[in-house]
């Protein structure tokens, strides 16, 4: 459930009966002609899809995380790699005063994984916690489903192209873009980056027919469900 949806009444008797959150991380940034914020709506529903059968409180979602190399892009919005620990670390530290006691992080930018090794960190320092960092989109049965369906997949291309990320009256390149050399943008400034990805699509197709989609996303929120429920 949405914590949008709740009171404050409603998480404390969730707190009587459980200790489980769910804490969507984005960011808002170049994602070719599909929405700057693709990072945050996908993180933030397939979260609350995930959670909404059990009853488990999702967070909203943090829209801004780690993306220097895509400033050159307007719209883009990057944070420092200690803000952004930071504000995940107070985030952590409310919850935990509250009783939360185990914490799924959804995270749907790459950019993001420091985050993973600073949970594993603040988690080891507070015995009875835990901490889960979950990349859905490449989570093994997820990233399986996009691998059998077309396997030049990459940022900006078809595999973020879901109907709630595309944006209407937005015409899609036909064809297949020929991968960018990702070795060759790293440690390079911002406006270097864009003049090699060009539109921000790293490889393949724009679109691929919705069916595909609705089914790679099924998948999504099934294997992320699991994690809330088992495990801990």
């Amino acid at each position: 459930m949405r914590i949008a949806d709740m009171n404050w009444m409603a998480v404390e008797d969730w707190l009587e009966r459980d200790d489980r959150a769910v804490l969507p991380l984005g960011s808002t940034e170049q994602h070719a002609y599909l929405s700057l914020a693709v990072d945050a709506i996908l993180a933030e529903r397939v979260a609350a899809e995930a959670a909404e059968p059990l009853g488990v409180p999702v967070f909203p979602v943090m829209p801004y995380g780690l993306a220097p190399y895509f400033l050159a892009y307007p719209g883009t919005v990057s944070l420092r790699v200690s803000t952004l620990l930071a504000v995940v670390g107070d985030v952590l530290d409310s919850l935990s005063a509250q009783g939360f006691r185990r914490v799924l992080i959804v995270n749907g930018h790459g950019g993001n994984n420091p985050v993973d090794a600073f949970v594993r960190e603040w988690a080891s320092m507070r015995p009875g916690h835990r901490v889960r960092f979950h990349n859905w989109w490449n989570a093994p049965r997820t990233w399986a489903a996009v691998q059998a369906t077309d396997a030049v997949a990459s940022h900006g291309s078809w595999m973020e192209n879901f109907p709630w990320t595309r944006l209407a009256g937005v015409a899609l390149p036909e064809g297949r873009k020929e991968p960018i050399d990702t070795s060759a943008i790293a440690g390079r400034p911002a406006s270097e980056v864009r003049a090699l990805i060009g539109d921000g699509n790293f490889a393949g197709l724009y679109q691929r027919p919705d069916e595909e989609m609705l089914a790679i996303w099924r998948t999504a929120v099934a294997e992320t469900r699991e994690l809330l429920e088992n495990g801990w």
